[in-house]
């Protein structure tokens, strides 16, 4: 099945709409370029996680960077499925980084499969077994081990999917209007 496009908007015309879709897309791009390249993460971690998402996307998974989760804690990588799966996805663009940061055990509450992403020249072999892997680098990647699914419970699926919903749509209202304030709640 292919991409369904963005309809016509109720009395526009074919070149109103194909307007207003242009400036939404370019939006969208300059805000993504942003989120990845925003000064907190290293280019080699900006690279892995842009692969991780054109990955996902593929796949038929809308993801967003830097998704904060109920705790507090901040996803580098999070993505719906068309039925309602959710993936966190960790970014890790070194040795260091990984042992580093051990934040990771408290995102797996909050989804059905949690996945490492790193660039095929990381040291694989210190990375958990029980996670997923996807080996990425800027254009693209591969899963190279599924991750073991842990499905949420219902209520915490919708308390995540509806946090994910706002997110994404406080983040394209700020890409559309620049000169407006949104706190991602």
């Amino acid at each position: 099945n292919a991409p369904r496009h963005r309809g016509r908007a109720a009395g526009k015309s074919a070149e109103a709409c194909q307007s207003m879709n242009s400036d939404y897309d370019e939006a969208a791009t300059q805000a993504h370029a942003f989120a990845i390249r925003d000064g907190r993460h290293s280019d080699a971690a900006a690279d892995i996680a842009r692969g991780t998402m054109r990955l996902l996307a593929g796949l038929g998974m809308t993801p967003i960077l830097e998704f904060t989760l109920a705790n507090w804690r901040r996803a580098d990588v999070a993505a719906i499925g068309p039925k309602g799966e959710i993936w966190i996805v960790e970014v890790k663009s070194s040795r260091a980084d990984f042992e580093a940061d051990q934040k990771w055990p408290d995102y797996l509450d909050f989804c059905d499969r949690f996945l490492f992403a790193v660039d095929p020249t990381f040291p694989i072999d210190i990375l958990p077994d029980d996670a997923g892997l996807i080996l990425a680098d800027r254009y693209g990647g591969e899963v190279v081990r599924e991750a073991p699914e842990a499905r949420l419970a219902p209520s915490r699926r919708r308390a995540v999917t509806l946090r994910f919903a706002r997110v994404a749509a406080q983040r394209l209202h700020a890409a559309l209007d620049p000169e407006f304030t949104v706190l991602e709640t």
